[in-house]
């Protein structure tokens, strides 16, 4: 049986991101993530470790926008194409309920049992299953589908947005299995989870 491990870059908050502006109807731009080259290096030993990746929706259509022509753009720096190969090549499986069709070496799976079909693949696969998305972990977690959670924390506090977790009907304990600090001052938290 896999291994699941949702991955997150949170703030100290514990948010994913920022709510939209009340005034300009904008999404948060993300500025408060500090993603450079360590960490990214670090993002990119990680995902080669996985197995399979399950993600929602928005999730695998933010990385399908960007990641597959970057594995092939000179402009970017090597750990970028890295990871652009990676997360293209990586097996994939996208929780959608509207989407009929994707590329990558992604599957799909929906429909009122779609918690069924993913416990069906954790028990089928061996290794590590990285998980993105705050919905579907949040479903799986409350399913007892969801194992671990390696929680990136940038040092910005947000104070509204989007959180880790949708609401939980109990609280979250949780063991530490390892931590890291990187020089951009994130640090990173391993947690298995009771």
């Amino acid at each position: 049986m896999g291994t699941t491990v949702y991955w997150m870059n949170t703030s100290v908050d514990l948010l994913i991101e920022q709510s939209p502006d009340d005034h300009t109807g904008k999404e948060g731009t993300g500025s408060w993530i500090r993603i450079d080259e360590e960490l990214h290096r670090a993002f990119n030993e990680r995902g080669r470790g996985h197995a399979l990746d399950i993600e929602g929706r928005v999730i695998y259509e933010m990385m399908e926008s960007y990641w597959p022509p970057a594995r092939e753009d000179a402009s970017l720096p090597d750990f970028l194409r890295e990871w652009a190969h990676i997360w293209t090549d990586l097996p994939k499986v996208l929780v959608s309920n509207t989407r009929t069709e994707a590329e990558h070496n992604t599957r799909i799976v929906g429909g009122s049992d779609a918690l069924d079909q993913i416990a069906q693949i954790r028990a089928e696969t061996d290794g590590i299953i990285g998980v993105g998305g705050a919905n579907l972990a949040t479903q799986m977690l409350q399913r007892g589908l969801l194992d671990e959670m390696v929680i990136y924390m940038h040092p910005a506090i947000l104070g509204k947005g989007r959180p880790l977790f949708d609401t939980l009907d109990a609280p979250l304990i949780l063991d530490l299995l390892d931590q890291e600090r990187f020089t951009s001052g994130v640090t990173m938290h391993h947690y298995a989870i009771r």
